[in-house]
């Protein structure tokens, strides 16, 4: 009986390795197994296992399987016909003996697999998924070849799963993806355990924005550009360049509304310092120009190359649109904190509850902030076009729209242009 119980519980401790190799090599991450690949066996042997999960699973499945088959056999066959015949020979009736015999022995091999053999090995793979993984994957390996034939026969006969596949609508091929709610979650939970800094995880979410913004979302637009004019004479130019208190200044041919480059304040500089008069087109920069569409990080290369890190933005009908820097990247990455020129906030939270909301803010932040699906802006780039999208026309003062269980009431218009939304919640 003694050889019988060690064999049984033999089973039991291989289906815990079973199911805890199982859950450590599914659970582990590619990142942090392939720095190991070079230096471990096991890393790579793990990684082989990942890159063909559904033949690794089947081989694992088989194992469980045959270990579930005997140590059922085992315990009802020989430990239950044991403990029925010591129940007979002390006085109970023979039929309620066999009853209790192979049930006793069927409830406490039961328990004892699901403590020994499924909990605590999931725990422990769960703790430390890639240490585990490899561990033991090249065991697992080694047992995925030799139960290789029989894995290929399940493949071979397994239409009708794959017919009860395509009735449940998974029609298509199977892919390992990661969403991007998926990201975050991993940043705040790196943030909670203190291995971000606040400011990091933030900077990540904003790069990640970033790729699902265009040219135009990132530029200052057209109206809020101060340029200078070709035609301007020196002391014009002087007083502009004062006024404007940029480094680079664009320089627009009023008469075509082309904007020809950009004058620099350096050079300004130099040859008001030589005692000459400003000459705007002879200190005329060429700087590059990219389309409105253009995806950011396309614009982020192109300023990279760029003498003065400054790009002009047109629209397909060769219109000038706006200007982009590497600023506007920045404050891309880092989050919209102000407007440039006066300081503006770009929300403001209220006593109430409430929020104010300057209409240039972008689009993707504020549903970011509220938690709204990013299709609510409806394809705008800002605030203000999120709420054009809600009325569907251009709103008058004061008027107001509720749409994802906030009320947008248009507080404040510059001509035609929505410049501050009061936002409350529903």
């Amino acid at each position: 009986m003694l050889l019988e119980l060690l064999i049984i519980l033999g089973l039991i401790c291989l289906n815990g390795v079973l199911a805890m190799s199982e859950l450590a090599i599914v659970s582990a991450r590619p990142a942090r197994l392939k720095p190991l690949e070079a230096k471990s066996r096991g890393a790579a042997a793990a990684l082989r296992l990942a890159e063909h999960r559904g033949r690794f699973l089947s081989t694992v499945q088989i194992g469980i399987t045959l270990v579930g088959v005997l140590s059922g056999a085992l315990s009802g066959a020989t430990l239950g016909a044991r403990l029925s015949q010591a129940l007979v020979a002390r006085g109970v009736d023979p039929e309620w003996a066999t009853n209790l015999g192979v049930g006793g022995v069927v409830v406490a091999i039961t328990y004892v697999s699901l403590i020994v053999g499924e909990l605590v090995p999931k725990q422990l793979s769960l703790r430390n998924p890639e240490k585990v993984a490899v561990a033991r994957a090249p065991a697992m390996l080694l047992l995925s070849r030799v139960a290789a034939p029989l894995v290929w026969m399940l493949e071979r006969s397994g239409r009708a799963g794959r017919a009860v596949l395509w009735l449940l609508g998974q029609r298509g091929a199977s892919a390992n993806r990661v969403a991007e709610e998926e990201v975050h979650s991993l940043l705040a939970e790196a943030h909670d355990s203190g291995v971000l800094e606040p400011e990091e995880p933030q900077m990540m979410t904003g790069i990640m924005r970033l790729s699902d913004r265009s040219a135009r979302a990132l530029m200052t637009p057209r109206r809020d550009v101060e340029m200078l004019e070709i035609g301007m004479t020196s002391a014009e130019a002087i007083a502009a360049l004062r006024r404007i208190a940029r480094p680079r200044v664009p320089v627009q041919d009023r008469a075509s509304g082309d904007v020809l480059g950009v004058v620099t304040l350096a050079a300004a500089f130099e040859a008001v310092s030589r005692r000459e008069s400003l000459d705007l087109a002879a200190l005329i920069e060429e700087v590059p120009v990219v389309s409105d569409r253009s995806d950011a990080f396309d614009v982020l290369e192109v300023l990279r190359k760029a003498r003065h890190h400054l790009a002009l933005v047109y629209d397909e009908y060769g219109h000038f649109q706006g200007i982009i820097t590497s600023g506007d990247v920045l404050e891309a990455i880092t989050g919209a904190v102000g407007a440039p020129d006066d300081g503006e906030p770009a929300l403001l939270a209220r006593p109430d509850g409430s929020l104010l909301v300057a209409g240039w803010m972008p689009a993707d932040e504020f549903c970011d902030h509220l938690g709204l699906p990013r299709e609510a802006s409806g394809g705008y780039d800002t605030v203000a076009g999120l709420v054009l999208h809600k009325f569907g026309r251009l709103p008058a003062l004061g008027e107001t729209v509720i749409a994802h269980g906030h009320s947008f009431e248009v507080v404040d218009l510059d001509g035609l242009r929505i410049d501050k939304v009061l936002v409350t919640p529903v």
